[in-house]
């Protein structure tokens, strides 16, 4: 029987193990979990230091006994490549014919003065938020808080920003770009985001990067800025990128870049026997840092030893590569990730931003048209880019409906009206809409984008025994992404439970 060794048991990891079950593989798997605990769903950590869900509420669906015999709490130390074995912690070693890594990426820490002089410990007032242990440090130290300073103003930024804020904290985002999500948003769509924010009771400083701390009785007082800037603070939280956990992978000879080099067949060129998926890994088409992108991988690497399997072959084993082509293109039966896993939408309460596909800076194709409607006085920016007559890209901030509209038309793929000022205009300049009824919503409808889960798998899911969102949850991995269509879903669950049509038939038989 082939071993296969897991290193990393987060969301990736967690959907890599579920799909090698899932294919009925005759595998022997084993994990090593960093993190003492069940896996959770990191993308929520932010809902968790916001109080709209509690931390046992963020656990992903419990796996199958198939699925692999799971260590929590023993982190990976050595990879041997010549013997094939990862040796963990506490000094086990564990043979393998294909090795995954899905470890992940920790938070990237600016070097500030007097950080030296601040306790190792959790009551100093610098944190970081990439795991459940540092939501709740976080949350543990807020009562106690009256300013809180978060340094970085991308997505995570915002959201925990947000987080401090509704705990009533006078909360100030430090960014060294020139606006807030600048990686995502264009100029008018960055000022119209940090508009919402100073609704939300939110001061954005833009355009310098912290040079140090002040430290006040073991705790940090004060935060300031390249610029000469001093901003009071009693908490400081980072969120200024991360970093690839890839030690152990250097240390082992692999090559490492902006994360663990791959080919599209997600094993390292020099290891056919190393695969990374997730954040940790760096596959040629780039990395968004994105979990769809990770649960792609995860679908894909499965997808691609349960062939290997079937061919008889060894789990190293890669099809010759036909002339003129690239290792890179190995496996290339197993289809790349389509256009709709780099959906972002930011999570908080009073706030309304969703970008997609071609927005903010990145280049724009040959042939496209954008179309932007910028409302500053109304605090909102609606952006589209259109080729072919296919949505490529969108922008929205206080969209509202808009957004929907554009992102099942993204995901899609849908045929667009040839003037795309339409998909903006028709609907800001319409009357109220009237929610859409479950009952006209056809089964190919897409609930959890995530996941990609339809109207229609909820309603098998339910037909099949399932009655609560967790239930759901558990057999179509709905509401496990960013937790954006827990209200849909459970309206369907609602609906469902007043008048399921073939549930009533099916008693009115018997």
């Amino acid at each position: 029987m082939k071993q296969i060794v897991v290193v990393g048991h987060g969301m990736v990891g967690h959907r890599f193990l579920d799909e090698l079950a899932s294919r009925g593989l005759d595998v022997e798997v084993t994990v090593l979990a960093a993190e003492e605990g069940l896996p959770y769903n990191r993308v929520l950590l932010s809902e968790v230091l916001a109080g709209r869900y509690a931390p046992a509420a963020i656990t992903l669906p419990k796996l199958s006994a198939s699925a692999g015999t799971v260590h929590a709490g023993r982190r990976a130390v050595a990879i041997d490549r010549m013997r094939r074995v990862v040796r963990d912690d506490a000094g086990a070693e564990y043979g393998y014919d294909a090795l995954v890594l899905a470890t992940g990426a920790r938070a990237r820490m600016p070097e500030l003065e007097g950080v030296e002089d601040l306790p190792l410990a959790a009551g100093a007032g610098l944190h970081v938020l990439r795991d459940l242990s540092d939501a709740t440090e976080l949350l543990a130290q807020v009562p106690a808080a009256r300013r809180a300073t978060v340094v970085g103003g991308g997505v995570l930024g915002l959201e925990i920003a947000l987080g401090l804020a509704g705990h009533g904290l006078v909360t100030t985002i430090v960014h060294g770009g020139t606006h807030l999500m600048d990686r995502q948003l264009a100029v008018g769509a960055g000022a119209a985001a940090e508009q919402v924010l100073a609704q939300a009771g939110v001061k954005v400083v833009a355009g310098s990067r912290p040079s140090a701390v002040s430290v006040d009785h073991g705790r940090v007082s004060a935060l300031t800025l390249a610029n000469g800037m001093q901003i009071l603070t009693d908490l400081v939280v980072m969120a200024a990128g991360t970093v690839v956990d890839a030690e152990i992978v250097r240390a082992a000879g692999l090559p490492v870049s902006r994360g663990i080099v791959v080919g599209n067949d997600l094993a390292s060129p020099a290891d056919p026997r190393v695969f990374a998926i997730g954040d940790c890994a760096a596959p040629p088409q780039g990395s968004t840092g994105l979990v769809a992108q990770g649960w792609e991988q995860a679908r894909r690497l499965a997808t691609i030893l349960e062939q290997r399997l079937a061919d008889g072959g060894d789990l190293a084993d890669a099809k010759s590569a036909p002339d003129g082509e690239t290792e890179d293109s190995l496996d290339a039966s197993v289809p790349l990730p389509a256009g709709g896993t780099d959906v972002i939408r930011v999570k908080g309460a009073g706030i309304d931003i969703v970008t997609m596909g071609v927005s903010g800076s990145a280049h724009r194709p040959d042939g496209s048209r954008r179309v932007s409607l910028d409302d500053p006085d109304g605090a909102r920016y609606l952006e589209v880019v259109v080729a072919d007559h296919r949505v490529i890209g969108a922008t929205c901030v206080g969209g509202g409906r808009v957004a929907s509209d554009l992102v099942a038309a993204y995901t899609r793929g849908t045929l667009v009206a040839a003037d795309p000022a339409q998909l903006l205009i028709r609907p800001v300049a319409g009357s109220a809409v009237v929610a859409e009824s479950p009952t006209r919503m056809p089964d190919r409808a897409v609930l959890c984008r995530c996941n990609s889960v339809t109207k229609g798998q909820i309603v098998e899911a339910w037909r099949g025994g399932a009655r609560d969102l967790k239930a759901v949850a558990s057999c179509t991995r709905a509401t496990t992404g960013c937790g954006g269509c827990g209200d849909a879903v459970t309206g369907i669950l609602e609906w469902l439970a007043a008048s399921d049509p073939d549930r009533d038939a099916a008693e009115a038989a018997a």
